[in-house]
């Protein structure tokens, strides 16, 4: 068969490379001129950095197990990781149990609670009983008002803004699993969590699924716009294109793959039913807003900081080359400095030199040191779609994957769930629903 794919991140590589190993033809068409969706890259010096950051934990098999079957394993790397969470104008350790125990914007009763729940949810198997329940709900009434307030709540007002009184627990419960299962082994690595990271970026792994798609055969362009997918009689027959040498040309294929948002996928096809196009405009997004900071020292002891304080405009803070030896970016220092937000946001309309004059202040309270000298360069890139507003029982608003035009199949992130988007479950989608298509025209 020949199939053509509407976009090359994770889902629609993975969807193209599965495809191809089943004997299709593919070909992947993708806007903007590289790969990879939001684990693109782009460099900082010599060296490929993700626009926004990326790591992968422990049970992200989906992940793992492609990188062996391109035979680019040795690229994986573990490194122990470390968390940090800002609060009463002070940065605590926030990894261990130890670290909960000296976590003093808590009670000594509150950190032992806030401990035994988090215990609770790590052991708990099934999200179904949550998914009815908002995360506001479940923690006020599991671990009272306080440890909400200082704990939760700014993460949840971080991650989710206007939204985030919405969210199902399901959500919030997945995020604990992760944690749970990125452990080390034995009595001293259960209190240590371990990321992988490929060697060279996430290029490593596009670079190697395009090679592979070609070798089948296959096409995959970038700078290509897709204008509309045809539908004739019911039955998707194929894509109106606007190429990368500037030609407009109309390809005929047997089946069509959407990997984008579903906003953007209405308006590129008519003919769907009217409840599976509520399905779509039901799904409300945030873009992540990241500033990139080169720095010429280290800014922190941690990996990852949680900003606890909704005064700094901010959520979160990574510092990748805590992770990733400076070594690699000519012993630079790479920090992340993360938001999710609306559109409309005042935050989100400003440029480059706005974002940072509006930051920068806010680092002295991360390390009273600070000073803008240490700046050597910094990047701002604006990432749409990024996060899907999860609510309370969500699956029952998830659209399928086969739409309701013969042919036609889409696999984007609200399609994920309970799982929070990321490039192993988008792997693992794409490479399922190719198993679809693959059966569907047996």
């Amino acid at each position: 068969m020949r199939i053509g794919i509407i976009g090359g991140g994770a889902a629609g590589m993975a969807a193209a490379y599965e495809l191809s190993l089943r004997g299709h033809s593919c070909q992947v068409f993708e806007i903007a001129p590289f790969l990879g969706g939001q684990a693109s890259t782009f460099m900082i010096g010599n060296s490929p950095l993700e626009r926004g950051y990326h790591h992968l934990f422990r049970s992200d098999q989906s992940m793992i197990d492609l990188m062996s079957e391109l035979e680019i394993q040795d690229k994986l790397q573990w490194i122990d990781s470390n968390v940090g969470y800002f609060s009463s104008d002070r940065l605590w350790p926030f990894t261990s149990p130890f670290d909960l125990l000296k976590f003093k914007p808590l009670s000594f009763f509150d950190r032992v609670r806030l401990g035994i729940t988090t215990l609770k949810l790590q052991r708990m198997k099934s999200w179904e009983d949550l998914e009815s329940i908002t995360a506001v709900e479940w923690l006020v009434k599991n671990l009272g008002e306080r440890i909400y307030t200082i704990i939760f709540e700014p993460i949840l007002r971080g991650k989710f803004g206007k939204y985030y009184d919405q969210i199902t627990m399901a959500w919030l419960w997945n995020k604990f699993a992760l944690r749970t299962a990125s452990r080390g082994k034995g009595l001293l690595g259960r209190f240590k969590e371990q990321l992988g990271y490929p060697l060279g970026s996430f290029d490593v792994i596009f670079d190697s699924l395009k090679t592979k798609i070609q070798e089948a055969g296959g096409e995959v362009h970038t700078r290509s716009r897709i204008e509309k997918i045809r539908v004739v009689q019911n039955k998707a027959t194929g894509l109106d294109i606007s190429l990368e040498n500037g030609k407009s040309e109309f390809r005929e294929y047997d089946a069509i793959l959407s990997t984008t948002p579903s906003y953007v996928f209405t308006q590129l096809v008519d003919g769907l039913s009217k409840e599976y196009v509520s399905k779509l405009t039901d799904k409300s997004y945030l873009s992540a807003v990241l500033v990139i900071l080169v720095l010429d020292r280290p800014l922190m002891p941690h990996y990852w900081v949680y900003v606890g304080d909704r005064n700094m405009p901010f959520l979160g803070i990574i510092e990748h080359t805590n992770l990733i030896d400076s070594t690699n970016y000519g012993d630079q220092h790479i920090v992340y400095l993360t938001n999710y937000l609306e559109k409309e946001d005042r935050l989100y309309k400003l440029d480059s030199e706005q974002l940072l004059a509006e930051y920068l202040p806010h680092l002295k309270s991360i390390n009273h040191d600070f000073n803008e000298s240490w700046v050597l360069d910094y990047h701002l890139h604006k990432v749409d779609a990024a996060q899907p507003i999860v609510t309370i029982n969500y699956r029952d608003k998830i659209p399928p994957h086969r739409t309701t035009i013969k042919g036609l199949y889409l696999a984007n992130t609200t399609q994920i769930y309970p799982e929070d988007r990321g490039t192993n479950y988008s792997v693992r989608m794409g490479r399922e629903v190719a198993g679809m298509i693959d059966s569907d025209f047996e």
